[in-house]
């Protein structure tokens, strides 16, 4: 099942570590000097569709075997007549049927809709350090592209400028969230009506006020998710802190720290150097209640406060639960009348999950989205008007986007991407920090100088990165030195995965994303097309090709 090998000659590109099924490394540093396919595009962009050595080389495709089901085991249709989608004012004439002309533009909500530019949203980045660390890449880089930025939870749990007192509406309420502030108003400051910042709530973040907070302070310029779980692990979210007075603030302020650092011999331990560090973890939701129907009731009393406290838009993020799960989160949803439902398959993160529960537990991705097609088909077809969805789960390239989009056609609006965006705001940031030495540590670069791996493609900011006049004529001259290199980084890969999505979606003759459906893929193999419903790439199309042969 696995399409990526650990050097890619063709792209010149390499892993440093094991590639996973999506083709970053299992493990993927900050401090990593390169090169894999998504850390280059975050330099050089659109360049990096293509083999290297033009004029010089030929280049082959090395996947011609398809064995066992994953995303790697679909294939895109092509065809060589018809266009599709055609925006106003173009015509099927050769000359405006061209990739460029592609409509990437899409929306999602149920009575406010909410713009893209594309059809991209970060994960949720959360109480991570790495996440508050490279926040500015992050926000900045996703607000100047357009589209859905996701803070996680436990923002205002962790930071210990906050202050939660006991309040009438919930169990606490947020005065002060200087870093949950710091987050929202990163992305406003550049939003200009395409994309979202969507602030998310778990069991610690429902009793601390979080939402009363947002609605209070920023109103509808918010999106609020509920969250039920995700990919990585069926337990709630964790950090790892490495200072034993943080591990007790925190466990003071309500968490599960693991081991317990009020305990005498855990103090102790940590004196004499035998621990280290401390794990903090959420709690897990919905523990005091035994069957679906109290799960529902829960769930619609939960979505009515929030309505009456203010919020116009509302979400769900969703894990790798088995199939009851599934279907409740699509049906709950629905009738919820939500504007987006993220499901999120196994396995993957963006924090510290348990590693070999992220390699055992909950449904792949594949699976898990096949299954969500299939359900949200059995509410359409009841006249039900079903949510909109957004695919998680292992994203990183631009045949993936195009692949999630179209297995839950016509039901997907959004891929929700996690690690592999981040990666530009990692290799962004160190570039800066070896460039201007002066604000290494402001934006937490990890180089002293460029490596061999970036001074091959430049030694300044307007050398290096492909997309920086892109992002200059959007901001302007003066408002370049606000941009931090990591945002410039996001916009370049961003502009890569744009391309290629295009060119891809060109070459099924849609030309807007809006049009993707599941017909424009194939199964690599039998038990693929059993799985999804997406037929073999021997059956597809076959009984037109007979009638033309016996015409």
């Amino acid at each position: 099942m696995m399409r990526f090998d650990k050097s890619n000659d063709v792209l010149g590109t390499v892993n440093r570590g094991n590639p996973t099924e999506a083709s970053i490394c299992t493990l993927c540093r900050a401090d990593c000097q390169g090169r894999c396919e998504t850390w280059l595009s975050s330099l050089v962009g659109r360049k990096l569709l293509y083999p290297r050595s033009f004029g010089i080389v030929t280049a082959g495709a090395n996947n011609t075997t398809h064995v066992g089901v994953s995303y790697n085991s679909l294939r895109i249709q092509g065809y060589a007549y018809g266009a599709h989608g055609l925006s106003k004012g173009l015509t099927n004439a050769a000359d405006d049927c061209i990739f460029p002309n592609v409509s990437l533009e899409t929306e999602f909500g149920n009575t406010m809709k909410t713009k893209s530019r594309m059809p991209l949203m970060t994960g949720a980045l959360g109480s991570t350090f790495v996440a508050a660390k490279y926040w500015d890449s992050f926000a900045i880089g996703g607000a100047l592209v357009g589209i859905p930025v996701v803070i996680g939870e436990n923002v205002v749990g962790v930071d210990r400028e906050s202050t939660i007192q006991p309040g009438e509406k919930r169990k606490g309420k947020i005065k002060v969230s200087p870093e949950l502030d710091r987050r929202i108003q990163t992305y406003l400051r550049y939003f200009d009506g395409y994309g979202a910042i969507i602030v998310q709530l778990n069991v610690e973040d429902t009793r601390n006020g979080v939402a009363e907070y947002v609605v209070d302070k920023y109103g509808d310029k918010c999106i609020i998710e509920l969250k039920w779980g995700q990919g990585a692990k069926d337990i709630g979210g964790e950090i790892q802190v490495t200072s034993l007075d943080y591990a007790i603030f925190l466990k003071e302020r309500g968490y599960v720290v693991d081991p317990d650092p009020t305990r005498p011999e855990v103090k102790k331990a940590f004196e004499e150097g035998s621990i280290k560090s401390f794990a903090r973890h959420s709690r897990l939701g919905g523990t005091n209640l035994d069957s679906v129907a109290q799960v529902r009731a829960d769930f619609m009393a939960g979505v009515d406060y929030l309505r009456s406290i203010g919020f116009k838009r509302i979400t769900l993020k969703t894990g790798s639960y088995g199939m009851e799960e599934l279907a409740m989160a699509i049906k709950f949803a629905t009738d919820a009348k939500l504007d987006l439902l993220t499901i999120d398959g196994s396995g993957g993160g963006t924090g510290m999950s348990p590693w070999n529960m992220m390699q055992s537990w909950g449904v792949p991705s594949i699976i898990l989205h096949s299954k969500a097609y299939e359900y949200a088909g059995i509410l359409a077809a009841k006249g039900q008007k079903v949510v909109d969805m957004s695919f998680a789960g292992g994203f990183v390239l631009e045949d993936h986007l195009f692949k999630g989009l179209a297995l839950g056609a016509p039901f997907t609006k959004m891929i929700c991407m996690g690690r592999g965006i981040m990666i530009p705001g990692f290799v962004g940031s160190n570039i800066e920090g070896a460039i201007n030495p002066d604000v290494k540590a402001k934006v937490n670069g990890h180089w002293s100088e460029l490596p061999k791996s970036v001074r091959e493609v430049g030694s300044s900011a307007k050398e290096i990165f492909a997309s920086y006049f892109d992002v200059e004529k959007k901001v302007g001259k003066d408002e370049m030195k606000n941009i931090p290199y990591g945002a410039i980084a996001f916009y370049t890969l961003a502009d890569k995965l744009a391309c290629g999505l295009q060119q891809l979606l060109a070459g099924a003759r849609k030309f807007s994303v809006k049009n993707i459906a599941r017909t424009d893929l194939m199964s690599g193999n039998r038990e693929t097309a059993r799985e999804t419903g997406i037929p073999h790439v021997a059956d597809v199309n076959d009984e037109s090709a007979r009638k033309i042969l016996h015409s």
